[in-house]
């Protein structure tokens, strides 16, 4: 059995951004750990909540962990830096302002407990230049430089395919978002675990609504639009040259 330690900024990243390789890892056989750097304390807040907002997204994230077999889910224990610009950049104690060896050497202490075989993160500008997803690249990066994780899979999204799609959302057409499709080495079929993917971000109901994006499209266009999860490796391409993130690694 080898080991996928997936790495992100906020709950629900982790089922829009990977859960389908997180869920096929499962299924094949391999342990998935969940790490997640902040609670999301600056998410949209339910209507009549009695209890603080970064509570319930613990719990969510923990059912949606559930749901694309994580065996271990971690918090790093920043808080949300929100977006772009906005004051809660410069909150002591949130994501971007940390130290990028400090919070590398919190995340490598667990790479190198679990013996992680691979480690998703983000792309160098976080697929659309939240600083939270940027800081998920830098820290990532160095955490698995000290814990010599041998594979380094940067998760990005297809920019090509993305803006040839019918109706795409606005962000899509940002020129900025994710990488052109010669720079991406890797593309994962996660058609199959299209359900497990949609039902984890059903876990995440105070962020995810069910009309939502991501979950007012029918099944079938779920599929086409989620259906694919695309990641770059440095070494790899040019092109795509890798479909299995797991694939070589002893079950």
């Amino acid at each position: 059995m080898a080991t996928m330690v997936t790495f992100h900024a906020h709950p629900d990243d982790e089922c829009i951004t990977c859960g389908g390789v997180m869920r096929k890892a499962y299924e094949d056989g391999h342990r998935v750990v969940l790490v997640v750097a902040t609670k999301g304390e600056l998410g949209e807040v339910p209507e009549s909540l009695d209890e603080p907002l970064w509570q319930l997204r613990v719990r969510e994230t923990h059912a949606s962990a559930e749901i694309l077999g994580a065996a271990r889910v971690e918090f790093l224990g920043y808080t949300d830096s929100g977006m772009m610009g906005d004051s809660s950049n410069q909150t002591p104690g949130n994501f971007w302002t940390a130290s990028i060896e400090e919070a590398a050497q919190r995340l490598a202490a667990i790479l190198a407990e679990e013996n992680a075989d691979v480690l998703t993160i983000y792309d160098d500008h976080g697929t659309y230049g939240h600083p939270d997803h940027i800081q998920v690249h830098r820290v990532g990066k160095r955490a698995a430089e000290i814990a010599g994780t041998p594979r380094v899979y940067q998760q990005t999204a297809n920019r090509t395919v993305a803006q040839a799609a019918e109706n795409p959302p606005p962000v899509v057409m940002d020129p900025n978002f994710g990488s052109p499709a010669e720079k991406i080495t890797a593309a994962v079929d996660v058609t199959k675990f299209a359900y497990a993917k949609r039902q984890a971000m059903r876990a995440h109901a105070s962020q995810i609504s069910e009309d939502s994006y991501f979950l007012g499209m029918p099944d079938e266009v779920f599929e086409v639009a989620f259906g694919t999860e695309w990641f770059i490796r440095d070494g790899q391409g040019p092109g795509i040259t890798e479909t299995d993130l797991m694939e070589g690694l002893d079950v």
